[in-house]
Formats: C-alpha cells, structure tokens, sequence
C-alpha cells in the first residue's frame, strides 16, 4: 500500500509491508501523522518513509529514504546510498505511537548535508 502525503513541491510518500496485523493500527496511525507533517513546515529534500516487518523479529522498521543526504540523527543508523537517494533505518519495539511519530518527524525533516 502506499500514500502520496503533501501537497508541496516535496513530498513525503509512505508505504508497509506488515507481515501480521500486529502493527496495523499503529502504522496507519503514523501514517495519518505523517501527512500532516508538511502542515508544520516545508520540506527542504524528497523522502519516503517504508514501514515494514522482518519474520522472526517483533519490531517495527522504519526506513526514511531522502532524495539527497542528510545530517544524521540520534538513534537512526545510516545513511545507507540507494539508486534513488539515502536511506536511514530505526526499529521500535514497545514505544507508543506519539514517541514513534516524534522520531520519525526528526527523520524526515533532517537538514541536508
């Protein structure tokens, strides 16, 4: 599934890959949020933001992908160099939703290197 979030120049798209229902709610959660995220700001860089599961493991991955590099920001590792930009990785385990979003905002609007 995936979403075109904002209206701006640059956009935030998202997308998941769940492979059980556990993350649902709270990814569609973040997913809402982030839609908003271009209400508080524009962007200054492209960025996709894929939500996905690892089988075997528990926890949320997040990856937020950025057309060009960015600054790093505490507790997501990366940049990785992909064809179509940079992208930088975080899992969540037990975190609420809000923290998630926070964390995940932080991500998307790190300043360009």
């Amino acid at each position: 599934m995936g979403r075109q979030l904002g209206i701006a120049a640059r956009a935030v798209t998202s997308t998941h890959r769940n492979l059980t229902s556990s993350w649902t709610a709270d990814v569609e959660t973040m997913e809402t949020a982030i839609g908003r995220f271009t209400a508080h700001g524009p962007l200054k860089n492209d960025c996709q933001v894929v939500f996905f599961e690892i089988a075997g493991d528990r926890q949320l991955h997040v990856n937020v992908t950025h057309q060009h590099q960015t600054v790093a920001v505490r507790g997501w590792s990366g940049p990785g160099k992909l064809s179509d930009g940079f992208v930088h990785n975080r899992r969540f385990g037990d975190t609420p939703p809000s923290q998630m979003i926070r964390h995940i905002r932080d991500m998307v609007f790190a300043a360009r290197t």
